[in-house]
């Protein structure tokens, strides 16, 4: 049993491919944010070097605009690391252009699309409280 969770919500509104894609960003930033999440390369039995991955389950949720601006919040209190995915994000087209549009908006009104969590167990769960996993 794993002490820490990593959990990631996206706004139930998003066209497939913006929740794929949101989702895939996010994940990177769990990683890129908390690296001992990342477990052991794999190796087939080829003896060929693979990529490792986060070494425990991320767990998707989906809700709505003021779901997620709950999460946000709450997570916040829980000083849980938080990887922010906002809907201006979908107009840029690389990542200083991302951080400058996430800068710029108000965090109290953010219209946030997606997030990642990372932390102790029991506090993940209190930040995403109410909300359901991902159909």
């Amino acid at each position: 049993m794993f002490t820490t969770k990593i959990a990631i919500v996206v706004r139930e509104d998003l066209a497939q491919w913006q929740k794929l894609n949101v989702t895939a960003f996010l994940a990177s930033g769990i990683a890129a944010a908390v690296p001992a999440c990342i477990g052991e390369a794999y190796v087939d039995a080829a003896g060929r070097r693979y990529g490792a991955m986060c070494g425990q389950p991320i767990l998707v949720f989906a809700g709505a605009l003021t779901d997620l601006q709950k999460a946000h919040g709450r997570a916040i209190e829980q000083e849980l690391v938080v990887v922010p995915y906002v809907e201006a994000m979908f107009a840029t087209g690389h990542d200083a252009a991302n951080r400058a549009v996430f800068a710029e908006g108000d965090v109290a009104a953010q219209s946030w699309v997606g997030l990642a969590v990372h932390g102790e167990r029991k506090a993940v769960d209190k930040a995403l409280k109410g909300l359901k996993l991902h159909p």
